[in-house]
């Protein structure tokens, strides 16, 4: 039994709260054992690094300016158009000039497999639809472009 520190009633041992007048009890911390060192882990966070900052300063992109003179430019990878449309593309249809869209679909081969298949061996007649081609459909009149 512990006796509140302020209205002096005993409670049981485990309460951390008066059950009379409701005053947090003082509990004394329990003692470590000599050459125990233990610490409490820190507590979760989804990134544990979340709150740790670092003082490094931040490391600054590479520019010509930073470079060796070497003779030598750096590699820069841009985006290119496709190789069969390297001249710009004009729509046959209605003659815009967006570079068309790939769709991938099934191709020529694969409606004839699936067809073979679907008369001489059912189980498997849906292997002819995994054969595909890639289409390029003019982005503007949605036609074939070749």
């Amino acid at each position: 039994m512990i006796q509140c520190q302020n209205c002096g009633n005993s409670n049981t041992g485990e309460s951390n709260f008066c059950r009379f007048c409701g005053t947090r009890m003082a509990v004394p911390q329990p003692q470590q054992a000599p050459g125990y060192d233990y610490s409490p882990p820190r507590p979760y966070v989804w990134q544990t690094d979340e709150f740790q900052t670092k003082n490094e300063a931040r490391k600054k992109a590479q520019t010509m300016a930073n470079q060796p003179a070497t003779g030598q430019y750096p590699a820069v990878h841009a985006y290119s158009a496709p190789q069969q449309y390297q001249q710009p593309f004009h729509c046959p249809n209605c003659m815009s000039s967006y570079l068309p869209r790939i769709e991938r679909r099934i191709s020529t081969a694969g409606w004839i497999v699936f067809a073979v298949l679907l008369v001489a061996f059912f189980p498997l007649f849906w292997i002819g639809l995994l054969i595909k081609e890639d289409v390029y459909v003019c982005q503007v009149c949605n036609a074939r472009a070749r």
